[in-house]
């Protein structure tokens, strides 16, 4: 029997889907007053495009490549999910936790990279809004790929299959966000 939080919807939209819109809501609001505050202070700084040229394109392209493909397998995971084949959708869901995993990995050896070149979080205005809307989209990621772990575990035992698309969801936020800090952090030197 499900508990009574999950199908309920007085709404007429399952309480689970209507609290990650919730939930996404004041992320974005977030994200959103970060991201529009950096863009301020770069309207008024232009010396901060020098500080941007040394950041690297091609691992960011290349971790933009890995989280639209880790959204792929998430939309993977949910079409199984809606077909009722839980084992494949705890598939699908570890290939996403995999792209998370391999993000995060490049995103250390970047950041490693640029620490030992000076580009620390006090070296200028700059590299403080780059490490703190970089590590705040990565603690997105790994809170997603944690939670992504404990849906597929459920799913793979056929359980709970309704939580694949919310975290489906979550997660293409996350890839979201992402494709607003690229250009802005990567590209706009």
């Amino acid at each position: 029997m499900k508990p009574i939080a999950t199908t309920r919807s007085a709404t007429g939209i399952p309480t689970g889907r209507l609290a990650i819109w919730w939930v996404l809501a004041s992320e974005v609001v977030i994200f959103g007053g970060l991201l529009a505050s950096y863009l301020m202070h770069r309207l008024g700084h232009p010396e901060w495009a020098n500080a941007a040229a040394n950041t690297n394109t091609w691992i960011g392209a290349f971790n933009t490549l890995v989280l639209l493909s880790s959204s792929f397998t998430a939309v993977l995971a949910h079409n199984a999910a809606e077909m009722g084949d839980g084992k494949k959708a705890a598939r699908y869901l570890v290939f996403t936790i995999v792209g998370a995993l391999i993000f995060l990995l490049v995103k250390s050896f970047e950041w490693y990279t640029e620490i030992r070149h000076g580009y620390t979080i006090t070296a200028n205005g700059f590299w403080s809004f780059y490490y703190t809307a970089a590590g705040l989209h990565a603690a997105h990621v790994i809170a997603g790929a944690i939670i992504m772990g404990f849906i597929a575990k459920d799913a793979a035992k056929g359980k709970e299959l309704q939580r694949v698309e919310l975290i489906g969801i979550y997660w293409h936020f996350v890839d979201v966000v992402w494709i607003f800090l690229f250009p802005l952090l990567y590209i706009a030197k």
